[in-house]
């Protein structure tokens, strides 16, 4: 959304919304290849949160039809400085309790390489957060990995790794369900061949950050992230 709306500003919301949730569904079912040939999607975890971002998708992309054009600027743009904020901030926040083990969701997995992953986290929480990922992601057409994985990371205390390629699993439902809805509204009408480019380079860029990620360092993909989500944020709600 962020590059459609600096790229294309006189498309309505619920059409750059729908555009952007077309290519995320493209970009996230490639990045959900290329991590299952790598072995790091918790497929549990990923079918249980993907079922609850479904209500808060369909939700979102139906009430898109209804927000002003500069209204749904202000509000994406805000939210992406907000994000980078998360990022940035949120190693000071309370880790999750572990005392009460009993209440916890363990998970204990190898990939590809042979790397362990043992980890705990709150299904609950999980449950929730993936309600509001799929609401927002689907109302605004941001990805839902920029907001799911720093939430799996800090609050339910997945791996880096694993949250990264589980999120693309969510995402590539989520995505589906509201570009299906969006379809039915008439949202992508004579906007095919825009998806159609800008999906070849999703889809090739997928693969190859599937295969790089695990190169890169954690922080430093955090923090040009955040350095990214800021000016852009900024740059829409200035106009």
């Amino acid at each position: 959304v962020p590059v459609l709306l600096l790229a294309f500003p006189d498309l309505e919301p619920e059409v750059v919304v729908s555009i952007s949730l077309s290519i995320t569904f493209l970009n996230a079912f490639s990045g959900t290849l290329a991590y299952a040939s790598l072995r790091r999607i918790d497929y549990k975890s990923a079918i249980e949160f993907s079922l609850a971002t479904m209500p808060g998708a369909i939700i979102g992309a139906l009430l898109i039809n209804h927000i002003p054009q500069k209204t749904f600027e202000h509000i994406v743009g805000f939210v992406l400085v907000l994000i980078a904020i998360f990022l940035v901030t949120r190693k000071g926040l309370k880790k999750p309790n572990t005392n009460s083990i009993a209440k916890l969701t363990h998970r204990d997995f190898s990939d590809k390489n042979g790397e362990r992953y043992v980890y705990s986290f709150n299904i609950r929480i999980g449950m929730i957060s993936s309600f509001f990922v799929g609401f927002l992601s689907s109302l605004l057409g941001i990805g839902g990995g920029i907001i799911h994985v720093p939430v799996m990371t800090t609050v339910l205390n997945f791996p880096v790794h694993v949250a990264t390629a589980t999120s693309h699993f969510i995402l590539a439902v989520m995505a589906l369900i509201a570009t299906i809805i969006h379809i039915f509204q008439g949202n992508l009408n004579g906007q095919w061949m825009t998806v159609l480019y800008l999906g070849i380079g999703v889809v090739s860029g997928a693969q190859i950050g599937a295969k790089v990620s695990h190169h890169a360092k954690p922080q430093w993909i955090i923090y040009s992230l955040a350095t990214a989500l800021t000016i852009v944020g900024l740059r829409i709600m200035l106009g």
